[in-house]
Order: structure tokens, then sequence, then C-alpha cells
């Protein structure tokens, strides 16, 4: 019959704690890494709501909103017609002799904008 103190059987019990006790910490390290990194990213999308970046967002805003510059490059989805309009300069085909086809307008083409007085 095998006694309580057979070394087997404690060598035995003490590894198979040994092993709980690691599997734990493997979990408790697991979980305060996902912790950390929920954390981190949490504390990223809060800065994208201070006031720095509401203010940058404002004069993002203008900057789209403002008059056209003398040099303008033309965006996706663009056409003459609507930087025109946008720009107020309706001789843009007079004013840019490297446009031979006024519906070949594609994104990155560089164009002279005069606006009009009027805009």
């Amino acid at each position: 019959m095998a006694s309580p103190n057979n070394p087997r059987k404690r060598s035995a019990a003490v590894l198979l704690s040994a092993k709980a006790m690691a599997d734990t910490v493997s979990w408790c390290c697991a979980f305060f890494l996902v912790a950390l990194i929920l954390l981190s990213i949490s504390r990223d999308c809060s800065s994208l709501l201070t006031n720095d970046h509401a203010i940058s967002f404002k004069s993002n805003q203008q900057l789209f909103s403002r008059p056209c510059d003398e040099i303008y490059v033309v965006g996706e989805g663009e056409t003459l017609h609507t930087i025109s309009d946008k720009c107020g300069d309706p001789y843009i085909v007079e004013n840019n002799p490297h446009i031979h086809d006024p519906d070949d307008v594609f994104p990155g083409l560089v164009i002279k904008i005069t606006p009009s007085k009027s805009s």
C-alpha cells in the first residue's frame, strides 16, 4: 500500500501545482496585456476629441472653403465645370493651353486659376 508520504506522489503533486500556477500566471499576463492594449486604444481615441484636434478640424474646413489658389491640382471626380463653379473662373480652358480636350481632365492635372473679380 502506498503511503501519503511517498516521494513519487509528492513530486507529481508539486509538478501539477507548479503547472497550474504557471498556467494561471500566463493567463493573468495575457489579460494584463489585453487590458493595456485596450487602455492605449481608448486613450488614443479620446485624445482625438480634445480641443486641439477640434480646432485643427475647423481650420481644415476653412481650408476647403477658401477661394482656390492660382495653381490648382485636379482631384478625384472633379470636372472643369465643378472647378469653375468652385473657384469662380469661367475661363479655365482659355487660360490653360495644355488642356486640349475639356472632357479629358484627370486627377493630378495642374491648372492655372484666375478667379473673376465678382467671386
